[in-house]
């Protein structure tokens, strides 16, 4: 069971150069899809003049996020396995596929990538506002939280069945492509419900920056549920465990 390959690991990690150049990775990866995805948005608000959301806003978030995760995921990948979420973290520690220290540092990494890159935003869009993620009209907590759920769970189900499953084989080429693909749809279906985050970085930087935090323990609890629901499930049921490895997050 994935449950008896679960690794604490050692804090030694935490100094060591390997995981240091890996969340080095996971900063800058994460950086660079906050950047695009959360500037998409600044910039249709820009056109618009802070005009109300409109399914033509809903593509253009869609395609943003779509391509800026595939952008960052293929550069991160070769590092540290291209993570660029809490909740794929969580995933793959679930699932034995990284260690707890090194994950701890992945998601320090991403929290401070998600930040940096709405701070330079914001300075270089002359003080416009990163927003914060909120919840739809009339969509409850416990609405938004299944959505936050179900979306991440599939998005974290495709990190391993393209990225982290040992007989991918080929499939592993577009594993980029297809975590893109999955949260540009996702998006499409429930960034009118709760903004679609699937990823706590997402909705942490600009959350910090705005210092609006309401109803942010959705955008943890629903992403780190889901994600770990994925990796649990996929480890367990699809993938051998006859193959022995030490836990190190590159996939």
């Amino acid at each position: 069971m994935p449950i008896n390959q679960i690794a604490i690991g050692s804090h030694e990690e935490l100094s060591h150069p390997g995981t240091l150049k890996a969340a080095l990775a996971e900063f800058i990866s994460t950086l660079i899809f906050v950047f695009a995805g959360q500037g998409s948005g600044m910039a249709y608000n820009k056109l618009t003049a802070n005009g109300a959301s409109s399914p033509a806003g809903m593509i253009s978030a869609s395609v943003a996020h779509a391509f800026g995760l595939f952008v960052a995921v293929s550069v991160g990948a070769n590092i540290s396995g291209g993570h660029v979420n809490p909740a794929v973290t969580f995933g793959a520690f679930v699932g034995g596929n990284i260690t707890l220290f090194r994950g701890i540092l992945y998601i320090i990494a991403q929290l401070l990538g998600s930040t940096a890159a709405c701070g330079l935003l914001e300075f270089a869009t002359g003080g416009m506002s990163t927003g914060s993620f909120a919840l739809g009209a009339d969509v409850s907590v416990w609405n938004a939280l299944v959505f936050e759920i179900v979306m991440t769970f599939g998005l974290v189900y495709t990190v391993y069945a393209t990225a982290v499953d040992p007989k991918k084989g080929d499939l592993g080429v577009i594993a980029p492509i297809a975590i893109g693909f999955i949260v540009g749809a996702n998006i499409l279906a429930g960034g009118a419900f709760t903004g679609a985050s699937m990823n706590p970085a997402v909705s942490f930087g600009p959350s910090l920056l705005s210092w609006t935090w309401t109803h942010q323990w959705v955008y943890w609890a629903g992403p780190l549920i889901g994600g770990g629901l994925a990796g649990f499930i996929y480890e367990f049921i699809f993938i051998s465990h006859t193959h022995e490895q030490i836990p190190s997050g590159d996939f």
